[in-house]
C-alpha cells in the first residue's frame, strides 16, 4: 500500500519513480489461474502449445497471459521453482519494455529468462546483455532446461569465443552475452570487407541485467577497435626524472586529483636534466638523477637543493632544453604522461601488476578489467612505472560508447536491485521508464545509522572493534570495501586482532562465487569490494542452507558492513541488499569520516566545528547532514559528466551512420565499381577485359572500404585531438561566450563534411595505380594494406580531464563558495557557523583532520591570488 501511495504521488509530481503496477498485479493473477489448464499437459504437449504462440508480431496480452502460465510451469518442471507473483510481474514489465527494480535474492535471472523467451516466441531476438562472462555463461547454462522445453533456443558468448562460435551463438533466439563482447563483435563487423566475416545479427531487442550500472554507470565508457601500428616504448631518462620530482615543489595536483602539472621550478629542472643527458654520456646521466634523488631523499630541504643545483650549473654548465620548443613536444608530451601514471594512479586501486602485466582495476566491479586500457600513451607509462613490458599500440579504428550501442537496440528492458534512483537519468538518456516490484516477503532488514567519525585512523580503530564485538556472536558478516588496497589492509588489521576472514577482490575474483555463497555461514566473516554485479546470492546457512542456518537466523541474519560511503547513495543500498534477502533477518551499518575520500571532495568543510567524542565519533546534525549533502553532490557532478559526454558522442555517432550507410552499399552493393568505373573509366575497362570483371569489382570494393576506414581513423584522430583542446577555443570568443561544445560540433561537422567525398577521390587515385592479378587485388604492393594485427579494448575517458573535469570543477567551487552571498545563492544548506551550538564554535583548528585542514588552506591561498587579481 505505502508503494502504490508514493508511487501516485511521484507520478502527480510528475518526478520519476515506479510506474503503476496495479495492471500487471492484475494480469499476474490471471497468469497463476490459466495455469491450472497447463499442469497436465505432458512436456511435449508444453512445447507444442508455446510453438502455437508463435508469431512475428510480438505477444498481445492474452496471448502472454498464455505464454507466462507456460513457462511458470517449465521452471517448475525442470528447475523445481514456482515463479512468485513479483517474478510475474516483473516479466510482465520487461515484456512492455520497463527496467525492473526487484531485491536481491528475489529472482531477477528467471523473471529475465520469461521475459527474453517471451519475445523470441513474439519473433524476437534478444540479447540478455550481463556484464561480465561469468554471469552470461552461468545464466544462460542455468536457464537452458527452460528454454528448452518452452522450444525457444539459448545460447551465450564470451572472451574465449571464437569467430565461429560468435557467429552460431548470435543465431539463436536468445543469447546472453556480455556488453562489452557484443560492443567489440559489432565494432569489428563495422570493418569486415566480405560479409561473410560477419559475427552478430540486426540488433533487436536488449535485456539488460544489473541495468543501472550498465546503463548508468558504465555508458560513458568508450569501446575501442584498435589497429597495430607501433609500440609505444617510454624514454627510460623520462622515468628516471619523473621519480626525482617532488610534489607541491615541482608539480601541482588539482583539488579533484585527477590532473597534475609541472611548476615553473618543475619545469626548469626537467629541461636541466635533459640538457645534462646530451653533455653526458647515458650511463652517467642515470647515474646522476639516481643521485640527486639520493640527495632529495636525505635532505628534503629546498634551499639545500637550490645550492646544490646552482653548484652542478657552475661545474658542469649543461646546455638548456626547451621543453616547448617544437622539436622537443613530444618530449613534453612524454614527461606529462609519465608524471600522471606516477603520481595519480595507484598500485592496487586503479590496477594490479599480475603475470608480469599492468591490469586496469574496474572500480564499479572491483575486478580486473581484463579488456581495458588506458589511452594515449598512459598505458605504457604505467608499465614503465612498474617496469614490465611496454605492450603494443596502435591507432583507433573504431569506437563506440555504451550507450550508443545500447541506444542501437529497437526494444530495451533490464532488471536491477536499485533502479529507481536513476530513475531521471533512464528516462533522460534511454526514455524508459522503472517498475518497482515489491519482494514476495516483507524486507525486515535493520539499517543502523551511518556511524560518522573525525579522522579516518578513527573510524578504522573503530571498525575493527565492532567487527569483533559482532563476531564474537557467531553472526556471519559481509565487510564491503571500495577498493583492493582498502580490503588488504583491513585483512591485515583483522588478522592483527586474530579475527579470521577470507578476502574477494580482483586479486581472487575466480573465486568469488565460492566465497561470496559460503558468507551466510556463522562465524564467517568476509572482505569484499565492491560487490555489485557479483551475481551470486547470499543464503543464510551457506549455499546449500545446510550450516547451522536456524542459528544464522537466531543471531540475526547477515551483518553487512561498509567501510566507507559510495559517490552514490544507490551503490551502498547495492551492498545493503545483499541482507535480508526473501524475509530474512539481517542488518547493515556504515562506517564514515570527515577524512574520506567523498567527503573531502565532495563537500564543505569551511563553517564546520565538529565536536567528536572520546572516540572521534560524530553525532551532530551539521556533520552527519553533510555525509547525505557530500553523495548528493557527487552524484549531480556524475550526472552532468554522463551527460557531457553523451553531447560529445552523439554527433560522432550521427556521422558514423552516415559513413556506415556508404559503406553498406559499398559492402552489400555495386557502389564502388560504379563510382570508380566512372572516375577511372578507362582504367576500369582495361581490368575487366584483362581478369574479368568480377575481379574488378571486388578490387573495387576493398580500396573504396580500405579508404572510407582510412578516412574515418584519421577523423576520430582529429576529433580526439579537437575534444582535448576545445576549451581553449571557447576562451577565444572575446565578450562573446562561446560553448566548448557549440565549438566542438562546428567544428566536427567542417571535417565530416568532405570525408566521403575524399574517400572517394583516394579510392579513385588508389584504383588507377593499383596492382591487380587474376588472383585479384594486392592490398599491399596497391597501399591500402589491412591491420596486421587488430584488438579490443576499454577505455576511461579522457583520463586527464576535459571539459568534463571541468564542469566537475565548477560544481565543486558552487559547493565551495569564497563568499555568503554566493553560498546563499548556490548551496541547498549551508553550514554557517553562527548556526552552530555555542559548545560547537570553539573547536581548536588542530582538531580537524589533516585533509580537512589542507583543504581549508588551499582554499585561503585561492583567495589570497584572487585577491591579487
Amino acid at each position: 500500500m505505502a508503494l502504490k501511495i508514493t508511487s501516485r504521488f511521484r507520478r502527480l509530481l510528475q518526478r520519476p519513480g515506479s510506474i503503476d503496477l496495479g495492471p500487471y498485479e492484475r494480469l499476474s493473477q490471471l497468469v497463476l489461474e490459466a495455469e491450472e489448464s497447463v499442469e497436465p499437459l505432458t512436456d511435449e504437449e508444453l512445447t507444442e502449445s508455446v510453438s502455437e504462440l508463435r508469431t512475428t508480431g510480438g505477444l498481445h496480452e492474452d496471448e502472454q497471459i498464455e505464454f507466462l502460465a507456460l513457462a511458470r510451469d517449465a521452471a517448475r518442471r525442470t528447475l523445481g521453482e514456482s515463479a512468485f507473483d513479483g517474478q510475474i510481474v516483473g516479466a510482465l514489465a520487461m515484456l512492455q519494455g520497463r527496467v525492473v527494480e526487484m531485491a536481491t535474492g528475489e529472482g531477477k535471472t528467471l523473471a529475465g529468462a520469461f521475459a527474453a523467451a517471451g519475445y523470441a516466441v513474439g519473433g524476437r531476438k534478444v540479447h540478455v546483455l550481463a556484464v561480465n562472462d561469468y554471469l552470461a555463461r552461468r545464466d544462460a547454462e542455468w536457464m537452458a532446461p527452460v528454454y528448452e522445453l518452452l522450444g525457444v533456443t539459448v545460447s551465450h558468448v564470451g572472451q574465449a569465443s571464437t569467430p565461429e562460435e560468435r557467429r552460431t551463438a548470435y543465431q539463436a533466439e536468445v543469447c546472453y552475452v556480455p556488453v562489452s563482447e557484443v560492443g567489440f563483435d559489432v565494432l569489428r563487423d563495422r570493418l569486415v570487407n566480405d560479409v561473410s566475416e560477419r559475427v552478430t545479427t540486426e540488433p533487436d531487442v536488449a535485456l539488460v541485467d544489473e541495468a543501472d550500472s550498465v546503463l548508468i554507470d558504465e555508458a560513458r565508457v568508450p569501446l575501442v577497435l584498435a589497429g597495430a601500428t607501433r609500440t609505444e616504448e617510454l624514454d627510460d631518462d623520462v622515468v628516471q626524472i619523473v621519480r626525482t620530482l617532488r610534489a607541491g615543489v615541482d608539480y601541482e595536483i588539482d583539488g579533484d586529483g585527477r590532473t597534475v602539472a609541472l611548476t615553473d621550478r618543475g619545469t626548469d629542472k626537467v629541461e636541466k636534466a635533459f640538457g645534462e643527458r646530451i653533455a653526458v654520456p647515458e650511463a652517467d646521466a642515470t647515474e646522476d638523477v639516481a643521485d640527486a634523488s639520493d640527495d632529495v631523499d636525505e635532505t628534503g630541504a629546498d634551499a639545500e637543493d637550490k645550492d646544490a643545483e646552482d653548484k652542478v650549473e657552475v661545474e658542469a654548465a649543461p646546455p638548456s632544453v626547451n621543453l616547448y620548443d617544437d622539436e622537443n613536444l613530444d618530449r613534453l608530451t612524454q614527461i606529462n604522461v609519465a608524471l600522471h601514471a606516477e603520481v595519480l594512479l595507484r598500485k592496487d586501486v586503479d590496477y594490479l601488476v599480475r603475470d608480469g602485466k599492468v591490469s586496469l582495476i574496474n572500480n564499479n566491479r572491483g575486478r580486473i578489467a581484463k579488456l581495458q586500457r588506458w589511452p594515449d600513451g598512459l598505458q605504457a607509462a604505467v608499465e614503465a612505472k612498474e617496469a614490465v613490458p611496454v605492450s603494443d599500440s596502435g591507432e583507433i579504428l573504431d569506437s563506440i560508447t555504451v550507450q550508443a550501442l545500447i541506444k542501437g537496440y529497437k526494444s530495451l528492458c533490464g532488471m536491477t536491485g536499485t533502479a529507481v534512483v536513476v530513475g531521471e537519468s533512464l528516462q533522460e538518456f534511454y526514455d524508459v521508464e522503472v517498475a518497482v516490484v515489491p519482494p514476495n516477503k516483507p524486507n525486515v532488514r535493520k539499517d543502523d545509522i551511518d556511524r560518522l567519525y573525525l579522522t579516518v585512523e578513527q573510524k578504522n580503530v573503530a571498525l575493527v572493534e565492532h567487527i569483533a564485538e559482532v563476531h564474537e556472536t557467531g553472526r556471519p558478516i559481509l565487510i564491503g570495501t571500495h577498493s583492493v588496497e582498502e580490503s588488504e589492509q583491513l585483512s591485515d588489521r583483522l588478522e592483527a586482532a586474530e579475527i579470521p576472514h577470507v578476502v574477494l577482490n580482483a586479486k581472487n575474483d575466480a573465486e568469488e562465487a565460492a566465497i561470496i555463497a559460503e558468507a551466510g555461514v556463522p562465524g564467517t566473516v568476509t572482505v569484499s569490494t565492491q560487490m555489485a554485479g557479483r551475481g551470486t546470492d547470499i543464503r543464510l546457512g551457506g549455499k546449500d542452507e545446510t550450516h547451522d542456518k536456524d542459528k544464522a537466523i537466531e543471531l540475526g541474519g547477515l551483518y553487512v558492513i561498509g567501510t566507507g560511503l559510495h559517490a552514490s547513495r544507490r551503490l551502498d543500498d547495492q551492498l545493503r541488499g545483499r541482507a535480508g534477502r526473501q524475509g530474512d533477518p539481517g542488518g547493515s551499518l556504515f562506517f564514515a569520516s570527515l577524512g574520506d575520500e567523498l567527503v573531502v571532495r565532495y563537500s564543505v568543510s569551511s563553517g564546520l566545528r565538529p565536536h567528536p567524542d572520546k572516540a572521534g565519533r560524530l553525532t551532530d546534525r551539521k556533520s552527519i547532514g553533510m555525509l547525505d549533502h557530500a553523495q548528493r553532490v557527487a552524484d549531480g557532478a556524475n550526472a552532468e559528466l554522463h551527460r557531457t559526454t553523451w553531447q560529445y558522442h552523439r554527433l560522432t555517432g550521427q556521422q558514423r551512420s552516415i559513413l556506415l550507410a556508404t559503406r553498406e552499399e559499398v559492402l552489400t552493393e555495386d557502389l564502388a565499381a560504379t563510382e570508380l568505373s566512372e572516375r577511372v573509366k578507362e582504367k576500369y575497362d582495361e581490368l575487366v577485359e584483362e581478369h574479368g570483371e568480377d575481379k574488378v569489382k571486388d578490387a573495387a570494393r576493398r580500396i573504396a572500404l580500405h579508404h572510407l576506414d582510412r578516412r574515418w581513423t584519421d577523423h576520430l584522430a582529429y576529433l580526439a585531438d579537437l575534444r582535448e583542446g576545445i576549451h581553449l577555443r571557447s576562451l577565444a570568443g572575446g565578450i562573446v561566450h562561446m560553448k566548448p561544445i557549440d565549438e566542438f560540433n562546428k567544428s566536427a561537422i567542417a571535417s565530416f563534411d568532405t570525408l566521403i567525398a575524399d574517400a572517394w577521390k583516394d579510392a579513385a587515385e588508389t584504383f588507377a595505380e593499383a596492382s591487380i592479378t587474376d588472383a585479384g587485388l594486392d592490398e599491399a604492393a596497391s597501399g591500402v594494406p589491412r591491420p596486421t594485427a587488430t584488438w579490443t579494448y576499454l577505455v576511461n575517458d579522457n583520463p586527464f580531464g576535459t571539459e568534463a573535469d571541468r564542469i566537475l570543477g565548477r560544481l565543486r567551487n558552487a559547493i565551495r563558495p569564497q563568499s555568503g552571498a554566493e553560498a546563499e545563492e548556490i548551496l541547498p544548506e549551508k553550514f554557517d557557523e553562527d548556526e552552530l551550538p555555542e559548545e560547537l564554535r570553539d573547536v581548536d583548528e588542530a582538531d580537524l583532520p589533516e585533509e580537512l585542514r589542507a583543504a581549508d588552506d588551499s582554499d585561503d591561498e585561492d583567495d589570497v591570488k584572487d585577491s591579487k587579481k
